[in-house]
């Protein structure tokens, strides 16, 4: 799970990049009107909201804009509904890659989703080809030098937390059932613990190494299926290494 760690955090740093251009902001967009429609408006009483909205603001979201997404999910501004499709597929070397993705128009995104693949050494499989090889976490990361491990740890076990881990690239992570997350979530928020990144997502059973050559080609196509505006969130099998990382 250390090399799902690597790959969040890689997002998590090109989700700033795409921010600061605003266009994280349709992304989180679409995030904020299925949350709507599938709960209501109301953060209050709708976690998934919630969520959406408090990612949006950490990147400086307008107001406006939040508002007017969660009208469009509750029907109150036209705007067409937003779908959540899950594509699954196989990358460079096998490695197995999940593609969460909220669309208005499914004919429209799987051509453009199977064309990536095909055109970097991928192929876009059938429903539950790979899914069966991840799971859905709560994940938490942590900078270990800025933490105390033993009390991460302690809140966790204490908050619905399953596992604790310290990754070789310096970071402390947690994971937790998705229902737990928001347990966990107060409780770090409550002891004024910050995590560099907190997210539900899936996270794989176990991970893949496949060689440097194929390791870059992989990559590539992770990178740009998490580039596509409708693809938010994308997961991964291949153990991202230390050297791959430094790979031209």
């Amino acid at each position: 799970m250390a090399g799902h760690s690597k790959w969040a955090n890689i997002q998590h740093r090109k989700g700033r990049v795409d921010a600061a251009r605003g266009k994280l902001w349709s992304k989180l967009s679409k995030g904020i009107i299925i949350a709507a429609q599938s709960g209501g408006g109301d953060p209050s009483s709708n976690f998934k909201l919630r969520k959406a909205i408090d990612d949006a603001k950490a990147v400086s979201m307008p107001k406006d804009n939040i508002e007017r997404a969660i009208k469009r999910g509750t029907g109150e501004l036209d705007g067409g509904r937003v779908e959540e499709v899950v594509y699954e597929g196989y990358g460079p070397g096998g490695v197995a890659i999940m593609c969460e993705s909220l669309t208005d128009n499914r004919n429209r995104t799987a051509p453009e989703l199977r064309s990536l693949f095909s055109k970097l050494g991928g192929e876009l499989g059938k429903t539950g080809c790979v899914s069966y090889l991840f799971d859905r976490k709560g994940l938490f990361v942590f900078d270990a030098e800025s933490v105390d491990e033993e009390q991460v740890t302690e809140i966790a076990l204490e908050n619905g937390g399953e596992d604790v881990e310290a990754t070789d690239d310096g970071k402390l992570q947690v994971t937790s059932q998705p229902d737990d997350y928001q347990t966990l979530a107060e409780a770090f928020e409550a002891a004024e613990i910050v995590p560099e990144l907190k997210e539900v997502t899936l996270i794989p059973q176990t991970t893949v190494e496949v060689d440097a050559e194929t390791g870059k080609k992989a990559m590539r196509l992770l990178e740009q299926l998490d580039d596509h505006d409708d693809v938010q969130n994308v997961s991964t099998n291949l153990n991202i290494t230390d050297d791959l990382l430094t790979e031209d």
